[in-house]
């Protein structure tokens, strides 16, 4: 069992090098995005970075400003040791439910990574997998691995809000990026709900379900 450091400051390469010490040579960051949103895919990354080459201002993900985070992902594209990003859609999500699915993403992201890994750093869960893993409490918060793949993740997801932004415009998918914002529930209940949305969360069950002619109280 790896020790990560007592706080969750700014990420480094603490796990990684322990990893390292015991004989792990190729250390992959994982980490998902999307799983408390109400529409769309979740997205997970998985990332072998190289310890050479600088990232200046790696983060979590919901730490760093957005236009530094896309500044961020293309850096991690062009140097990284071996990158992945997969998503599961959101019939796939009601079908397993959003854990089951977050982890499903996370195993197919270690799984398809050229060359592939021999030790995971994971935020968070574990994965059924045949890799040696180690799961971190906060670790896009102490890892570097998993705060690189908690960029790409984010990144990817935001980008993906984007594109259905422009055929949903009425549930504000731009701003809100799929979380229930009061303005994105307000549109799921004057509009029903998309194939996009994840009918198995309470929120969109509820208003969903109601008659679109009912007057809406809050």
């Amino acid at each position: 069992m790896l020790r990560p450091s007592g706080s969750a400051g700014r990420p480094d390469w603490n796990l990684e090098r322990q990893a390292n010490r015991r004989g792990y040579t190729r250390v992959a960051g994982i980490d998902e995005a999307g799983r408390g949103c109400l529409f769309g895919p979740v997205f997970a990354a998985a990332v072998i970075l190289d310890p050479a080459e600088p990232l200046p201002g790696l983060d979590d993900s919901k730490r760093v400003r957005p236009s530094r985070r896309d500044q961020l992902d293309a850096r991690i594209r062009e140097t990284s040791v071996a990158f992945s990003v997969q998503a599961l859609d959101a019939a796939s999500i009601d079908l397993l439910n959003i854990l089951q699915a977050a982890r499903l993403a996370m195993k197919r992201a270690a799984e398809s990574l050229e060359p592939a890994p021999d030790f995971l750093l994971i935020d968070a869960v574990s994965v059924e997998t045949g890799f040696a893993q180690c799961s971190v409490i906060k670790g896009d918060r102490k890892s570097r691995s998993i705060a690189a793949a908690s960029i790409l993740a984010k990144v990817a997801r935001d980008r993906c809000m984007l594109a259905w932004d422009s055929l949903y415009p009425q549930y504000g998918l731009r701003s809100n990026k799929g979380y229930a914002a009061p303005a994105h529930l307000a549109a799921i209940r004057e509009h029903g709900c998309t194939p996009q949305h994840r009918k198995s969360f309470g929120p969109v069950a509820r208003f969903a379900a109601l008659d679109p002619r009912i007057p809406f109280s809050g």
